[in-house]
């Protein structure tokens, strides 16, 4: 396979009659999916010339899936925009992308009235009455080819569009699907959203493999263990806020067996000890992969399921056919333990940022040590990390988060890892503000989401000072009953940010 659209058809070729999509009480074919998507593609290729920019503002469905795949049929280049969006980040990512068309639905063709003209906005109904047959439009595109933009959630400032190829998504499509060991035979639930590259690795990596998607719109612990019985998933992916969901006390996936339910994967940040050993005691026959990616690399390092009670926190090794670095001020390797920063080379190293060349040259650099002619471009990622005497990788924060405290270098995620080591906590997240009676030194707050009614903020508090050495000690904890998240399911640190700096006094 060549590009994203070959993904489609050859399951079309191969296996015609096997379920692609299941969506609610409806199901769709793999040549039902190929034929719908070869139909709106058709109609696509007629309104835009092969490379433009097409903009799917639409939920998670059947639907939305034949019209990426229409997308790429058509020689266009899809850029998902997550539903949850307002007018205004939709139409930064219209007019950043300069799409010349979006689709969308009914219910939320509004939201782009004040980017795109009504011509150029259209509302997809229902395809399942379109054609069942039809000559596939096939414009001439390769594997280098831009084949999408995936714009970050730009939780640190504006949103910036990735550039994926054709060959970074079915590099990462069939990496994931090859240590997973899918089949045509797995039901991958998409419980997270396209528009984040975990989730469209979902449906990218369940296809290479033949299998079926089982559309998740709802992200309510009882709705998503309803469906993992009813359609017999075989995998859950999800980032570890969801996780707290499905393991709160008297969730159905902690009373409740799975017995079609084979793996579960996480990424979006570490899990605690306290949820995989939660996660174990639930489901003890599951495989649980512990992953780490970025958008800029799509995915990049696993822990093989073995290892995960050994290691709880750490985030494993590069995934096949790539190579991911730890390497200090000077570019040269740290040594177990060190920190330095995370450094991805591999086939799913992205294009750079469309239409940024400046951030493009900070974070998509040479790889250190080759001399002219050899040239190969690497991804800095701004992460910060070590490995252990055995090569696994464990993240320790951000680059642009790190800051001295008492003339020592920390991290939120340090402190988080060590308040989420208590086992009070179901999640905690850590923020630097400026010390108001010495604003050249920071302080610490903190807020957490108990982990059960049991919780005592004193009894937490004791932790801290007990365990945690002074420079990682929280100056004040807030106690919320939810911490605020991103429409991808991660904390929302920026809302978290202004509750803790406009709230006077924890809980």
């Amino acid at each position: 396979m060549y590009t994203v659209g070959d993904l489609v058809l050859a399951n079309a070729r191969t296996r015609p009659d096997e379920t692609a999509v299941i969506d609610g009480t409806h199901t769709v074919s793999h040549g039902e999916l190929a034929a719908r998507a070869s139909h709106l593609a058709r109609h696509l290729h007629a309104l835009l010339p092969a490379g433009s920019r097409v903009v799917l503002l639409m939920p998670r469905s059947a639907d939305t899936i034949a019209a990426y795949f229409a997308a790429h049929l058509a020689g266009l280049v899809p850029v998902i925009a997550h539903d949850q969006l307002r007018t205004r980040q939709i139409a930064h990512i219209v007019g950043h992308a300069e799409a010349g068309l979006a689709l969308t639905t009914g219910r939320l063709a509004g939201r782009l009235s004040t980017c795109l003209p009504p011509q150029h906005v259209l509302t997809i109904p229902s395809l399942a009455d379109a054609p069942k047959t039809g000559q596939t439009v096939r414009p001439r595109v390769i594997g280098r080819d831009l084949a999408g933009l995936i714009y970050t959630s730009g939780s640190t400032g504006t949103a910036k569009g990735v550039m994926l190829s054709h060959d970074n998504l079915l590099a990462g499509a069939s990496i994931v699907a090859d240590y997973l060991g899918l089949t045509p035979k797995d039901r991958t639930l998409a419980l997270m959203p396209f528009s984040f590259d975990y989730g469209l690795n979902q449906v990218l990596a369940t296809f290479h493999a033949g299998g079926t998607v089982v559309i998740q719109r709802s992200p309510f612990a009882p709705d998503i263990c309803r469906t993992l019985r009813t359609h017999g998933v075989t995998g859950l992916a999800a980032v570890p806020t969801l996780w707290n969901d499905l393991l709160h006390p008297g969730s159905p996936f902690v009373t409740a067996r799975y017995p079609s339910l084979r793996y579960l994967t996480n990424t979006g940040g570490a899990l605690t000890a306290t949820a995989v050993d939660a996660i174990r005691s639930a489901q003890p026959h599951l495989a649980v992969f512990a992953m780490y990616g970025l958008t800029e690399a799509f995915r990049s390092t696993y822990l093989p399921p073995d290892l995960l009670p050994h290691k709880p926190t750490a985030v494993g090794r590069a995934v096949p056919g790539c190579q991911v670095d730890v390497l200090d001020e000077d570019g040269h390797p740290c040594p177990p333990g060190e920190i330095g920063e995370v450094v991805h080379r591999g086939p799913t190293v992205a294009l750079g940022y469309w239409r940024d060349p400046e951030a493009t040259a900070r974070v998509f650099r040479p790889r250190p040590g080759l001399r002219p002619p050899l040239h190969e471009t690497v991804v800095h990622s701004g992460d910060l990390g070590y490995t252990d005497a055995d090569g696994d990788l464990y993240i320790t924060g951000r680059r642009d988060e790190l800051t001295k405290i008492h003339g020592i270098r920390v991290t939120p995620t340090e402190v988080e890892t060590e308040v989420s080591a208590s086992g009070m906590t179901a999640a905690a997240i850590a923020v630097f503000v400026p010390d108001p009676g010495n604003a050249s030194q920071p302080c610490l707050l903190l807020a957490v989401q108990p982990q059960d009614t049991t919780f005592s903020l004193d009894a937490l508090r004791a932790y801290c000072s007990a365990e945690m050495p002074p420079h990682m000690r929280p100056r004040r904890i807030s106690v919320l009953d939810h911490l605020p998240r991103t429409p991808h399911g991660k904390p929302d640190r920026p809302r978290i940010r202004a509750l803790l700096t406009h709230e006077g006094d924890s809980r």
